[in-house]
């Protein structure tokens, strides 16, 4: 066992200020966790509402709730927001509050570069955010696709400002992954090897591994549509010489890792829950973490997957073809190691097990439906119709919001000392299940009939406005089940603190502590002997009663 911290020692190093003050100034690794993921879902909310503008415009035929310019502003800023303001952020959330804590430390290595990191956040979504006050913001889709982005075609500031503010965003990023890289590497508890790590460690490990090693390729092209923009540039001007082509070869090479930097999260979260409610260990730990890895390694050699129309020679086609069913593989490894966790466990439905078995069912449905563009033959009819909407949030929601989900409702005891209520949280799983399929599964219908991605609005004679208004009606389903939770939320808050330091019987060093832990985290932090810590604690523990 490590010495025991005493605990005066600990409150005159962690209380520096009381209050509000002490939250604004905080370097406390479990602060900045919580004020990540208040602000990420308040820009969640934010996006939810502009994803319920897209839907009200195109729920019938020639609408003209929005005209197009509006549409285009607000559907820009709906992916953005999703993406860059919501999923990836909220990851590093949860892995502020929990890496230090699942590893035995005190705090991360840099605590004020984290506090940097998150204080990045809200200064990238006010700068993006800003350019509705100078005459729209951007008008080119979460991609910024060139030449959409060049000044002739988008001249107004507000598309500069949302350049400006994804690469603050990227800053936070970089800071943030280096952070976790290093505390991984060098803050684990005694006894705490490479597998022994909890599986969140692991996914936070390969995460935070892709956004170093990505992220600098979306600074650079956005850096160069910047230059074009407003230095004379000319990377990407055709008629000067430059290439369109190259920013989607830039922006894919971030942007499909940026897919596993949004969803290795939620398998890592959903890797903690399954085997806890199971009551049995996860199987094939080592499998799970070397798919995680192989994952991340072949994330980089599928993105031209997303090019396959743009006229690139047949052999690289057929390649990158390949390559993008043999990622299949390793993902397949973890589904059937979930399922073999599952098969004659005693399993307990809770809301967190609700949320990882719906995570399960709703990504594998996109990953099959992306194995079929993954095929030439395929993507040549389906690329850039609605199957490939319905694709990405069946991956995006599907995974990673459920994902997002499981891990409050699971760890929100050891957060905040208190329980969501069971009834609302099972109530708003099965409203955002049954919203979430309804919204996106008609998508792959709309893809078959022909509806392109982006369009403002449709003709009549099309026959898409009944599909399209099925997936508005999910839409507010969606909604109201975030509503449900909020509602949650806020009864939850007034609870008396009830929770136990282990409500649910887990097997990782964060169950070791107080709910809510203590500031220093651990007054002795454990040796660890095995991957279960804590249930090597409760069998010592028993033993000794016994």
């Amino acid at each position: 066992m490590d010495a025991a911290l005493p605990r005066a020692r600990a409150s005159a190093r962690w209380d520096k200020n009381k209050g509000l003050l002490s939250w604004l100034t905080t370097v406390d690794h479990k602060r900045l966790g919580i004020l990540y993921m208040y602000t990420t879902f308040f820009f969640f909310l934010i996006g939810g509402i502009m994803a319920l503008l897209v839907r009200v415009q195109l729920a019938e035929p020639q609408n003209k709730f929005l005209t197009p310019s509006q549409y285009n502003q607000i559907f820009t800023m709906h992916g953005t927001t999703m993406i860059f303001l919501w999923i990836i952020p909220v990851f590093s959330g949860f892995g502020n509050y929990l890496v230090p804590l699942m590893i035995g430390a005190r705090d991360m290595a840099f605590p004020r570069i984290n506090a940097m990191s998150y204080w990045l956040i809200p200064l990238g979504g006010l700068t993006m955010y800003a350019g509705f006050l100078f005459g729209g913001t951007g008008e080119a889709g979460w991609t910024g696709y060139v030449p959409l982005t060049e000044k002739q075609y988008n001249p107004q500031v507000g598309q500069d400002l949302w350049i400006l503010g994804l690469h603050t965003l990227g800053i936070s990023s970089m800071l943030g992954g280096i952070n976790f890289l290093v505390t991984l590497h060098n803050m684990r508890a005694k006894g705490m090897t490479w597998f022994r790590l909890p599986l969140f460690c692991w996914a936070q490990e390969v995460t935070q591994g892709l956004v170093v090693l990505a992220s600098p390729f979306l600074a650079g092209a956005l850096l160069m549509v910047l230059l074009d923009r407003q230095a004379g540039a000319t990377f990407f001007a055709v008629n000067h010489g430059g290439n369109a082509l190259l920013y989607q070869l830039i922006f894919w090479f971030y942007s499909h890792p940026a897919v596993y930097i949004m969803v290795l999260p939620a398998f890592g979260i959903v890797s903690e829950v399954i085997p806890v409610f199971s009551r049995k260990p996860i199987f094939g730990y080592r499998a799970m973490a070397y798919s995680m890895s192989a994952i991340a390694v072949l994330g980089f050699i599928v993105f031209v997957h997303h090019m396959f129309v743009t006229g690139l020679p047949v052999y690289v086609q057929t390649f990158f073809s390949a390559t993008s069913m043999i990622i299949g593989v390793p993902t397949g490894v973890k589904i059937f190691n979930w399922a073999a966790t599952l098969w004659g466990g005693s399993i307990r439905y809770d809301t967190p097990m609700l949320y990882a078995v719906g995570f399960l069912l709703l990504f594998l449905v996109g990953g099959v439906d992306g194995v079929y563009l993954g095929s030439l033959a395929v993507d040549y009819s389906l690329h850039g119709t609605y199957w490939v909407v319905g694709h990405i949030h069946y991956v995006l929601f599907g995974g990673s919001v459920f994902g997002v989900f499981a891990g409050i409702y699971y760890w929100f005891p050891k957060m905040t000392g208190r329980f969501l209520n069971e009834f609302l949280g099972k109530l708003q799983f099965w409203v955002m299940f049954i919203g979430m399929n309804l919204a996106f599964m008609p998508m792959h219908v709309l893809g078959l009939l022909g509806m392109p991605r982006r369009i403002s609005t449709y003709a009549d004679e099309k026959g898409w406005g009944n599909w399209n208004s099925a997936v508005t009606m999910g839409a507010f389903l969606i909604a109201a089940s975030v509503a449900i939770f909020m509602i949650n939320f806020f009864i939850s808050m007034r609870s008396p603190k009830n929770a136990p330091a282990d409500p649910w019987e887990g097997d990782t060093l964060e169950w070791a502590t107080t709910s809510p832990p203590v500031k220093h985290n651990f007054d002795v932090v454990p040796e660890v002997r095995s991957s279960r810590p804590v249930r090597d604690m409760r069998r010592a523990a028993r033993k000794v009663r016994a």
